[in-house]
């Protein structure tokens, strides 16, 4: 029997979570802060905290998944295992939108950036410079990418903490609402449960890499101890910053109607409260989360890829196929490079909506995998073993299942179409190789 192909197993709690808050992006708090203080007539803190209170459950129900399957693939392998190989397939299929696509967003908005800092420099120079130096650094190994990225996470937080030091400041110094401690940014006489939770659906989506942990499970030290854990810690920890930077930024600008382009509504604070300094330091911040987000998002694209390619869901001989030397999967991470470079060409807003849609899916296959494999299969049917094998991941696949109704009709037609991509491809696998999901399937029970 041909030997089934193996990643290195290097990774402990803290470069997991590092590669986690890389992908999730710890600034990205600022860039939809905005929007949603409009939408939310200035209650983004309450937002956050329904949204962390919500995927907590979802994060849970990953953690439960990665106790059962250690191995790569994440809400494919998990649903492919617990609920049936074909809905494996469709949940893989979904869940490449979101993993294909994300680098691309932040190549696009690298380009942005840099675009406007040097506007003499053809903006796709920028992009092909990006994917280049990423897809390098990830083709030489999973640890030298956390390490890196380590480093930019770190600088990411240290740009947050003097944004926040600043806001204190200014706070103290009569800006804004001149106090520290207000109950106004969680509730007030303008607060509305419904925009509330709307601003929830729109953040769920600052979250988006505490299930990217998953995928590295196979080339983690004791998985199913460590993975569970920072995906829970990568929730918390992030969601704190949110809600207090969130916090802050309300208090201090108050006047959420007032700003000039509520997409860049954080760049107009950063301006207000520490001058030509804050406004470049923070500019400077941006730019580092682009690269640490592409970074992690690059190196569990090509996971997904390389889980599905070995089970032969997708052409093993090209996505399966592990580097001899580096232990990472080469030709799928040079593949995502060279689709990245299409952000040169493409919209934030028609990508945006591949990602949400993808996730969304990806989240509720997961939530179902659980109910599937401990309530159904293996009937752990206790009244602890009904809360936690049924109530919570139901709970958790409910508000997903509510979120993708929520979101714009756009990322439903985009989705759909990409689900009918997927199934003529799955028909002509199908009549090729008949039960080449089952036999994926049976691979992983070997």
């Amino acid at each position: 029997m041909e030997k089934e192909q193996q990643l290195k197993r290097t990774l402990t709690l803290v470069p997991l979570l590092v590669i986690g808050l890389a992908y999730m992006d710890p600034l990205v708090v600022f860039d939809t802060y905005g929007v949603v203080a409009q939408l939310t007539q200035g209650h983004v803190a309450t937002s956050y905290l329904f949204t962390i209170a919500a995927l907590l459950l979802t994060a849970y129900s990953y953690g439960r998944m990665v106790q059962a399957f250690p191995k790569a693939g994440s809400a494919y392998t998990y649903a492919q295992q617990s609920i049936h190989p074909n809905v494996g397939f469709a949940a893989g299929w979904s869940l490449l939108l979101d993993y294909l696509f994300l680098p691309m967003v932040n190549f696009a908005i690298g380009m942005a950036y840099l675009n406007a800092a040097f506007p003499e420099v053809p903006a796709f120079i920028w992009v092909v410079i990006l994917a280049a130096a990423i897809t390098t650094v990830n083709i030489l190994g999973i640890q030298l990418t956390a390490n890196i990225t380590g480093l930019f996470v770190a600088f990411q937080v240290l740009v947050a903490a003097v944004f926040v030091v600043f806001m204190i400041r200014g706070l103290m110094n009569g800006l804004g609402t001149g106090e520290l401690f207000s109950p106004v940014p969680f509730f007030s006489d303008t607060f509305a449960f419904q925009t509330a939770f709307t601003g929830a659906s729109i953040l769920c989506f600052s979250f988006l890499g505490f299930d990217a942990i998953s995928t590295l499970s196979e080339e983690t030290k004791n998985p199913k101890k460590t993975v569970p854990l920072a995906i829970v810690l990568v929730v918390l920890i992030g969601g704190a910053l949110f809600v207090a930077v969130s916090y802050l930024l309300q208090l201090v600008y108050p006047n959420y109607d007032a700003f000039i382009s509520a997409e860049a509504a954080s760049l107009e604070i950063a301006q207000y409260v520490g001058g030509a300094f804050m406004h470049a330091f923070f500019l400077a911040g941006t730019m580092v989360a682009v690269v640490s987000s592409s970074m992690s998002s690059h190196a569990s694209a090509s996971r997904l890829l390389f889980a599905m390619g070995r089970d032969n869901t997708l052409p093993k001989r090209f996505f399966g196929y592990v580097h001899p030397r580096f232990k990472t999967p080469t030709f799928n991470i040079v593949l995502i490079g060279i689709l990245s470079l299409t952000a040169i060409f493409g919209e934030l807003e028609i990508i945006y909506s591949f990602i949400s849609f993808g996730a969304l899916i990806g989240f509720i296959s997961v939530n179902a995998s659980v109910v599937f494999h401990y309530y159904i299969r293996e009937k752990r049917r206790s009244l602890k073993g009904t809360v936690a094998n049924l109530l919570l991941p139901a709970l958790g696949a409910a508000f997903c299942i509510w979120l993708l109704y929520s979101i714009d009709r756009h990322a439903l037609t985009i989705g759909f179409i990409w689900t009918i991509l997927g199934l003529i491809y799955f028909l002509i696998r199908r009549k090729t190789s008949p039960n080449f999901t089952a036999d994926a399937a049976n691979r992983h029970k070997e």
